[in-house]
């Protein structure tokens, strides 16, 4: 049975398409067969984080009834199959964010797991993209008014009676400045899937168009994905094994590593 998981946050900024890319890029590298649609449709992202900001079939076209979900599907080269959104102002404004709903089956039907990188917030798109769910990832920062906007974003699931599987924590410092993630789970009421360094690694993928678990698979962002992928999955990860060996370590500083 396919899984269909929305990736949300409370707000915009906190890393919620970097995750998804990077997730869906993760189960991928565990040989799942793995989906990630752009369902921002406002300020759509995916396509721009993977080099493909305009295809000639993209998920409007499949909510305009103008092609069908397969002919919107384009794969990475990293095998990583995405579908974009387009990202005119003019094709947004045909748009019905709610027609997504009916779509589900269709997608479930084009990979094993299907990751939503949905829009931030509460708004109709949102909702749309949660409603849709079969499991809900929240992704936020150890800060104060990203943690009190993730928590809206858990109480409307719930209410939504959606299974809300945990949230990640991006950017994090591990600094006197950001909440400690006893004080976040205590806060959110959910499981920590997991929490992701503050890493110029992220940055530099997104300069690349590839995920970072692909440009930079030792960094410590790109590991801290593969641990939530395998928790999710129920596969087993050594991070230890994976980390930067001595000598790649010598190579980066003088230039000659990734």
């Amino acid at each position: 049975m396919a899984r269909l998981i929305v990736i949300t946050s409370g707000k915009g900024g906190v890393g919620k398409t970097t995750t998804a890319i990077n997730l869906g890029a993760a189960m991928n590298l565990f040989d799942e067969d793995v989906l990630v649609i752009d369902a921002n449709l406002t300020t759509p992202n995916v396509g721009l984080h993977l080099g493909s900001p305009e295809v000639p079939i993209n998920l409007n076209h499949i909510l305009t009834d103008k092609a069908e979900p397969f002919e919107a599907v384009y794969e990475h080269e990293s095998g990583l199959k995405i579908i974009p959104a387009s990202l005119s102002i003019k094709e947004l404004r045909k748009i019905n964010p709610e027609k997504i709903k009916e779509f589900k089956k269709d997608f479930k039907r084009l990979s094993d797991i299907v990751i939503l990188d949905s829009s931030a917030g509460l708004g109709s798109e949102a909702i749309s993209a949660i409603s849709l769910s079969d499991e809900i990832i929240i992704v936020t920062n150890p800060e104060l008014p990203a943690i009190a906007d993730a928590l809206k974003t858990i109480k409307l699931a719930e209410q939504m009676r959606k299974q809300v599987l945990g949230v990640i924590i991006t950017r994090v410092k591990k600094d006197d400045i950001e909440l400690n993630s006893d004080t976040v789970k205590e806060m959110l009421e959910i499981p920590i899937l997991g929490m992701i360094p503050e890493d110029d690694s992220v940055r530099r993928s997104i300069k690349q168009k590839n995920p970072v678990v692909h440009t930079h698979p030792k960094s410590k962002a790109s590991r801290a994905y593969k641990e939530i992928a395998a928790k999710l999955l129920g596969k087993h990860y050594d991070s230890d094994k994976d980390k930067e060996t001595l000598y790649e370590k010598v190579l980066k500083m003088i230039g000659l590593g990734k």
